[in-house]
């Protein structure tokens, strides 16, 4: 019973290991995947808004095209005064960031202006 109860707690502690290695950063979005070169502004009203982990993001609707916008971590934005309520949906926005180079309809945030403040975000 002893060396069935060992074995058991080796191979879930080993599972365990495996499952709170960290991921690969290129799991995640590469800065890479936005072009730099061709910079934009964009104003238009909140759709959607996450003020979660790894970054914020917004999805906001302009000339009838809805943007997935790429933001910053949640606690860069706090300590930078975005607040959840400045980019509440139905709020209006003012994003300037690097749209997709795969042609998406996406695109990451250098600054935003909510509320009437402006808030760098990289």
């Amino acid at each position: 019973m002893r060396l069935a109860f060992s074995t058991t707690l080796a191979a879930t502690a080993a599972l365990g290991t495996v499952f709170a290695a960290p991921t690969p950063a290129a799991a995640h979005h590469g800065w890479s995947n936005y072009d730099s070169d061709k910079a934009m502004t964009v104003t238009a009203p909140v759709v959607e808004s996450d003020y979660g982990h790894p970054h914020g993001s917004l999805t906001i609707e302009s000339d009838g095209a809805r943007w997935l916008v790429i933001l910053a971590p949640p606690s860069r934005m706090t300590n930078r005064g975005l607040t959840p309520d400045a980019i509440a949906p139905g709020e209006t926005v003012t994003v300037e960031g690097y749209p997709a180079r795969n042609g998406d309809k996406e695109m990451r945030a250098e600054r935003i202006t909510a509320g009437g403040k402006t808030v760098e975000l990289r």
